[in-house]
């Protein structure tokens, strides 16, 4: 049987996978969560807030992205952190470059962005942030 699935929990246990690299820049939320994280490193509770939906559906995207070597994972408590990580393959890298300058100058994305300094400069959080650790660069400006 050489369906999707099994080519997929196959390679998941290999080096970089190509395929896995692309199908994970082809989703626009994905895009979106790759945009947030910037060169920051950002708790997933902020992507809920600012993607507007629930945080199952933003971890199963950080997970997919994770799987393709784009971001990794830091637990601090009961939060979890995200930050983009340079892909080992070379030329994955360079195509990740580029899909983040090409992100950065769409209109959705760069609404996107500004709620999350909004957000992350507001004198008051939304509750369901209120003791959430701010992305660094964030953090910095208090």
């Amino acid at each position: 049987m050489y369906g999707h699935d099994c080519g997929t929990i196959a390679s998941m246990s290999k080096g970089f996978s190509m395929e896995r690299f692309f199908r994970a820049l082809a989703d626009r939320t994905r895009l979106r969560i790759l945009n947030l994280l910037g060169d920051d490193e950002v708790c997933v509770c902020f992507l809920v807030e600012i993607l507007q939906t629930n945080q199952p559906n933003i971890s199963r995207h950080l997970v997919y992205l994770r799987d393709a070597g784009i971001v990794s994972a830091r637990r601090e408590g009961k939060w979890m952190h995200y930050r983009i990580v340079e892909p080992s393959h070379s030329q994955a890298a360079t195509v990740l470059a580029e899909v983040r300058s090409w992100i950065s100058q769409d209109r959705e994305m760069q609404r996107d962005r500004k709620r999350l300094v909004r957000v992350c400069c507001a004198t008051e959080l939304p509750i369901a942030l209120q003791r959430a650790p701010k992305p660094a660069s964030f953090a910095a400006q208090i």
